[in-house]
């Protein structure tokens, strides 16, 4: 599969730039991923992390059902990979794990959160973060996401120049 990735605006609305940027962010961790095998995924980085590409995508659609669905939308619904028992399960579990249905998750929840965004009445929308005893808006969340993503994406770039070299933004 060839990841497109689309440049976020240089010039729009905040609405418009965060949605941009958080696609832009998405696209760049599916396209650190692009091309690899499954146990190339499941490669972890240095002892004694446990981080791997494929626990970055796993992570990824925890933390995307965690903001959009439970936070915003207050759904109440369990992690996908993680767990209070297994608070890194979604990078420590990847030995055997699906890969294609952790993408597919990834992708299901990424959708999901476009969705939920998309129906905001605006940026200042908010949800509640009951363990937190707080509130947030979608604006915080949006920009949450995209810090959450770059970091990991710095991350995923390291991951795959260990894996076979390719380096990019």
């Amino acid at each position: 599969m060839t990841v497109k990735r689309t440049d976020p605006p240089l010039e729009a609305d905040e609405r418009a730039m965060l949605d941009g940027w958080l696609d832009y962010h998405r696209a760049t961790l599916a396209w650190k991923c692009d091309g690899l095998t499954d146990e190339q995924l499941r490669q972890r980085s240095v002892p004694p992390s446990s981080l791997s590409l494929l626990g970055l995508v796993r992570h990824m659609a925890d933390v995307e059902r965690s903001w959009f669905r439970r936070t915003l939308l207050g759904e109440d619904l369990a992690n996908l990979f993680s767990s209070k028992d297994d608070r890194d399960g979604d990078f420590d579990n990847v030995g055997t794990a699906d890969v294609a249905e952790a993408f597919a998750r990834w992708r299901e929840e990424c959708d999901h959160a476009r969705r939920a965004a998309a129906a905001a009445a605006s940026l200042d929308v908010v949800g509640a973060r009951p363990d937190w005893g707080r509130h947030v808006s979608l604006r915080w969340i949006m920009l949450h996401m995209i810090e959450e993503y770059a970091r990991h994406n710095g991350h995923a770039d390291l991951l795959r120049e260990r894996i076979d070299g390719a380096v990019g933004d």
